[in-house]
C-alpha cells in the first residue's frame, strides 16, 4: 500500500513555520514587526533556490554540444527565462511589504542582528554568478570576501568557474549559421558594397553610416570594433561573431525561426533590468530605512548598494547592440536562400 501523501506533511510545514525565531523574543524584548523581516527574507531565499534550479536545467541544455534554434530545447530555455523573469517581478513587489514598516519598528530590533547582513545571501550571489557576474566584475571585492563564510566562498567560486548562462550565450552565438556562403550565393546587394567580406555588411554598414546624425559619428567606429574586430572583443563578454549574431537576431527576428532567439535576448535584458530594479528599491528603503548608518554588516549601507547597482549589469553588452539598429523599412533584404532557411513563406508574401 502507496504512503498517502497529505499537504502539511508533503511541504514539511513543521519545519517552515517552525522557521522563526525572533533575536527580540530570545532575547525578552519582543519587536512586532521582526516576524515581517524574517519571514520576507526567507521568502527572497526560497524563490533565489527556485531561481537557481530553473538556471541549472537552462545551463545543462546549452551545454550540448547543439541548440536547434527551432527545437523544444530552446523553446524550454526561453520558458524558463520567462518564469524567472516571474520571479524576479516578485521580488521586487516584496520591497513593496517590507516597506510597512518603518525605521522606528526596525530600530527595535536592528542592533540585536550585527554583524548578519543581506549581503550573506550567497544564493543571491550564486544567481549573479551563475548569469555570469565574475568575482573581478564585483563592487566592493574586499567587503565580498570578508563577509561570506568560507563555505559559501568556495561554493560561489566553484560557481564561477563554471560554465555560466552568458558564456553559453556566447558559444551558441557563435555557432549561428547564417553567415555561411550558402546561403547568400543569390543575395542582391543594392549598394554593391562590401565589408569585412561580406555584402550583407557592406550594404548595412552603409545604411547605418547615412542613419547616423553628427553626434553620433563614434558609433560608426564602435560599429567596426565590437562587431569585426576580435582584438577589441578579446576582453569583453561577447566576441566580434556573437554580436553580429546577436545584432542579425535583433533585426531580423519577425522571421519565425529567430523568434524564440530573440525573446531569449530579450529576456536576459530583462532579468538584468529587474535585478537593477529590486537593488534600486534596495538602496532607497536602506537610505529611508537607516539614513547614512552603516549596514548591520559594516558596509557602507547605501553608498556600497549604489556601487553594486552601477557595476552589476551582466548583459550591457547586448544592450549595447541597440545603438547598431536601423529601422525596418531599411533592412536591407535577405537572399532567397537563407529566407527560405529562417523560415519565410513567399507565397504568403504574395498573397
Amino acid at each position: 500500500m502507496e504512503k498517502e501523501v497529505y499537504y502539511g506533511s508533503y511541504l514539511q510545514l513543521d519545519k517552515i513555520l517552525g522557521a522563526q525565531e525572533p533575536e527580540s523574543k530570545v532575547k525578552g524584548e519582543e519587536a512586532h514587526d521582526e516576524m515581517l523581516f524574517i519571514i520576507v527574507h526567507q521568502a527572497y531565499e526560497l524563490w533565489f533556490k527556485q531561481i537557481i534550479h530553473e538556471l541549472d536545467s537552462i545551463v545543462n541544455i546549452m551545454s550540448a554540444p547543439t541548440v536547434n534554434d527551432n527545437s523544444p530545447a530552446l523553446h524550454t530555455v526561453v520558458h524558463r527565462m520567462a518564469r524567472i523573469i516571474e520571479i524576479l517581478r516578485l521580488l521586487v513587489q516584496q520591497v513593496n511589504i517590507i516597506e510597512t514598516m518603518t525605521p522606528l519598528d526596525f530600530l527595535d530590533f536592528r542592533n540585536m542582528l550585527r554583524p548578519a547582513s543581506g549581503f550573506q545571501s550567497f544564493q543571491f550571489k550564486m544567481v549573479e554568478a551563475k548569469l555570469g557576474l565574475k568575482f573581478d566584475q564585483r563592487h566592493g571585492q574586499g567587503y565580498y570576501t570578508s563577509m561570506l563564510n568560507k563555505e559559501h566562498f568556495e561554493l560561489i567560486k566553484e560557481v564561477e568557474s563554471s560554465p555560466t548562462i552568458m558564456e553559453l550565450l556566447n558559444i551558441w552565438l557563435e555557432r549561428m549559421p547564417f553567415f555561411e556562403k550558402k546561403f547568400w550565393t543569390d543575395y542582391q546587394s543594392k549598394y554593391g558594397s562590401s565589408f569585412a567580406n561580406h555584402e550583407f555588411w557592406g550594404d548595412y554598414r552603409t545604411v547605418f553610416e547615412k542613419s547616423l546624425v553628427d553626434a553620433e559619428q563614434g558609433n560608426l567606429d564602435m560599429f567596426d570594433q565590437l562587431l569585426f574586430d576580435d582584438k577589441f572583443t578579446v576582453l569583453r563578454r561577447l566576441s566580434a561573431s556573437a554580436n553580429r549574431s546577436a545584432l542579425f537576431i535583433m533585426l531580423y527576428r519577425d522571421f519565425p525561426i529567430l523568434q524564440n532567439p530573440y525573446r531569449l535576448l530579450n529576456s536576459l535584458l530583462e532579468i538584468d533590468e529587474l535585478m537593477a530594479t529590486w537593488r534600486y528599491r534596495h538602496m532607497n528603503m536602506v537610505h529611508r530605512m537607516i539614513g547614512k548608518r552603516v549596514g548591520t554588516g559594516g558596509s557602507s549601507g547605501k553608498d556600497y548598494l549604489k556601487g553594486a547597482l552601477d557595476r552589476h549589469y551582466i548583459f550591457s553588452e547586448i544592450a549595447e547592440l541597440t545603438s547598431f539598429l536601423i529601422e525596418r523599412k531599411n533592412l536591407p533584404r535577405l537572399s532567397k536562400k537563407l529566407e527560405e532557411k529562417l523560415g519565410f513563406d513567399m507565397e504568403f508574401e504574395k498573397s
